[in-house]
C-alpha cells in the first residue's frame, strides 16, 4: 500500500512527544473507566509492562509538537514514519467518520521515544503501542516498527505499520461504540473478553484496509492507493508474529492459552481477514462462541 504522491495531510491529531497526565484510569467506580489496550502486555512474554502503570495524580501535561506539512510522497519515504502515521491517520479518520457519522470523533495520535505521560499513567516503549481511553489517545513508540522486523521477525512494509496504527484506532472505535468497556483485563484465555476485544480491533483494522482506497462520502479522492496481495500478506504476517502463542514461544516459555490477552496468531489473522472481506459488520466478536 502506498500513498498518492500528491496527497496533502492536515489532520491536526498527530503529534511527536507530549501526552497528558491525569492519573491511572483503569478500574474504579462502577466498572472499567479506561482499558489500556497494549499490543504486547502478557507478562509471560517477558515484556516489562510496569512502566505503563507507574503514573499517578499530579503529572504535568507535556505539549507535543504537531506534525504538519506532510505529503503522500513524504509518507512513501521508508525513513519518514512521522508522515506515514499522519497519512494513515487522515485515511482512518475519513473512513471511520463515514462509518460512524455524527457519533465519531478522532483520537489523538502521540508518537514518542522511550516514555510518555498519558491519561492512563506513565507509558513506556517496552509495552508496545497502546490506546488510552482516559484521554482518547493512541501512543506509539516508533521504534516498535523496527522491533517488528528485527525482534519479532515480521516482513515489515507500509501496510504492516499501518496495521499497528489501525488496530489501536480500532480500540478508539470500540470506545466510542461502548465495546471497549466490555474488556476485563483480569479475563484472559482464547474466548475471554480481552481476546474478543483485541481481535475485534484487528477486524476493524482489516475493514479499513479494504475501504481505505475508496472515495469518501463527500467525494474526496482517497489518500491511499490500492492494496496489493503482497501488501496484505505483510499485514497478515505482522498480525501473526504478535499473536500470544508466538510471543510466548519467542520468550522461551511454553504456550499457555489461559494467559492469552490478545489472541493467538491464527485468531488475529483470521479476524483481520474477516474485516477485510466483510467490513465492520463482520466484526462482532462478542456473540460468537469462540473468536
Amino acid at each position: 500500500m502506498t500513498f498518492r504522491n500528491d496527497a496533502d495531510f492536515n489532520t491536526k491529531t498527530v503529534k511527536r512527544g507530549g501526552g497528558k497526565g491525569r492519573g491511572l484510569a483503569i478500574g474504579g467506580g462502577g466498572g472499567i473507566v479506561a482499558v489500556i489496550a497494549v499490543v504486547v502486555i502478557s507478562q509471560l512474554t517477558g515484556f516489562d509492562v510496569s512502566g505503563l502503570f507507574a503514573g499517578g495524580n499530579g503529572q504535568q501535561q507535556q505539549p507535543g509538537v504537531e506534525i504538519t506539512g506532510c505529503t503522500g510522497a513524504d509518507a512513501n519515504d521508508p525513513a519518514n514514519i512521522d508522515c506515514r502515521m499522519e497519512g494513515g491517520s487522515q485515511s482512518l479518520s475519513t473512513y471511520w467518520s463515514d462509518q460512524l457519522g455524527g457519533d465519531y470523533r478522532d483520537p489523538e495520535v502521540v508518537l514518542f521515544d522511550d516514555s510518555v505521560s498519558t491519561g492512563c499513567g506513565q507509558g513506556s516503549g517496552a509495552t508496545g503501542p497502546f490506546y488510552c481511553s482516559a484521554d482518547e489517545s493512541i501512543y506509539i513508540d516508533t521504534s516498535f516498527f523496527d522491533d517488528l522486523r528485527d525482534r519479532f521477525g515480521a516482513e515489515g512494509g507500509n501496510l504492516a505499520e499501518m496495521y499497528v496504527l489501525a488496530h489501536e484506532w480500532g480500540h478508539h472505535v470500540q470506545f466510542l461504540r461502548g465495546e471497549l468497556q466490555q474488556m476485563n483485563p483480569q479475563d484472559t484465555g482464547p474466548a475471554s473478553s480481552m481476546v474478543r476485544g483485541e481481535v475485534q480491533a484487528d477486524c476493524y483494522a482489516g475493514a479499513w484496509m479494504n475501504g481505505a482506497t475508496g472515495a469518501s462520502e463527500d467525494g474526496a479522492p482517497p489518500v491511499m492507493e490500492s492494496v496489493s496481495a503482497a501488501d496484505f500478506a505483510q499485514a497478515i504476517d505482522a498480525a501473526g508474529v504478535i499473536g500470544d502463542d508466538r510471543l510466548q514461544q519467542s520468550s522461551g516459555q511454553g504456550v499457555n492459552p489461559d494467559a492469552w490477552s490478545h489472541g493467538s496468531s491464527e485468531q488475529r489473522q483470521q479476524w483481520l481477514m474477516a474485516g477485510f472481506d466483510g467490513g465492520p459488520g463482520a466484526c462482532d466478536t462478542w456473540s460468537v462462541e469462540a473468536p
